[in-house]
């Protein structure tokens, strides 16, 4: 009786030592999209109201968490019935990142409306701001999703390497998935609140001393942050995007060499295509509605 217990907790001990080891190891392999998963929901969760921007981000970060929860079973059932199908929908993910990656670009290009960084006034919020709000929102949740299936699938396929039982498989993989929801949106939380760490730092000081200079340099860096992140999560999408491509599409794997100008040009190229269709798309939408009236 005794020695059965004991046998028990040994393999507890084992299965726990694995999933150390093994969430360790997935979670240095998706490190890199990590990094891409925090320039651009950083990027997507600045731009707000400064009394919206913790609501905003808890929204995004729910709905982060409801991604996983919709992800983590699908990928668990698919790659036991149907692996292919993983190829397939990270695919159709890369297009989506690809286009939103090439519209900013083109907005950017064609479409601007202001110069430099603007400042929001804390003020009532108009209805046209709340639309634009829950649809950044909305936008941010999407590509969430796309980015956390990349996320769980790298985090999978490192455990499906050491041919790992099921159980430590699906206990590794819901754990990166926690630590990478956690670990970025936490992170942005401390960027998008850096300029009332400024503030909080210039006003306990008295505006006076070192911690009133730390104070004003938080808040002058908050722009150049934004920016900077806008940039980088721009570049991001194009290269999550061009790797799925390049990792997922045999024709292209075998023509191309895996370096950064490849992921780039072709996040761009099938952005531009994907961006093309779209557009093509609205306007005969918009002719065939008219003509139904």
């Amino acid at each position: 009786m005794a020695s059965g217990f004991f046998a028990i907790l040994d393999d507890i001990g084992a299965l726990m030592d694995d999933i150390a080891v093994t969430s360790k190891l997935a979670t240095k392999k998706t490190a890199g999209i990590l990094g891409d998963d925090l320039a651009v929901n950083a990027e997507k969760a600045t731009g707000f109201l400064s009394s919206r921007e913790i609501p905003v981000l808890w929204a995004i970060t729910k709905g982060s968490f409801i991604n996983k929860l919709i992800i983590l079973p699908i990928v668990f059932l698919l790659n036991f019935f149907f692996p292919a199908a993983i190829k397939v929908i990270l695919v159709l993910g890369g297009i989506y990142l690809a286009y939103e990656g090439v519209e900013k670009i083109i907005e950017f290009l064609f479409h601007r409306n202001k110069k430099g960084h603007e400042v929001v006034e804390e003020s009532t919020l108009p209805e046209e701001d709340e639309k634009s709000e829950k649809s950044k929102i909305s936008s941010a949740i999407k590509t969430d999703f796309i980015l956390s299936l990349e996320i769980v699938i790298i985090a999978l396929g490192t455990v499906i390497e050491k041919e790992h039982p099921l159980l430590t498989q699906i206990i590794v993989v819901s754990l990166v998935a926690i630590i990478a929801t956690v670990g970025v949106y936490g992170i942005v939380a401390l960027i998008v609140r850096m300029d009332d760490a400024g503030f909080f730092l210039m006003k306990k000081s008295g505006n006076k001393g070192f911690f009133s200079g730390l104070g004003q340099v938080l808040i002058k860096a908050l722009p150049i942050v934004i920016k900077i992140l806008g940039v980088v999560g721009t570049i991001a999408l194009l290269l999550v995007s061009g790797e799925i491509f390049l990792h997922n599409i045999d024709y292209i794997h075998h023509l191309l060499p895996e370096n950064v100008l490849s992921k780039f040009g072709l996040g761009i190229v099938f952005g531009l295509v994907a961006v093309l269709l779209a557009t093509v798309g609205k306007k005969l939408i918009s002719v065939v509605k008219p003509a139904k009236k």
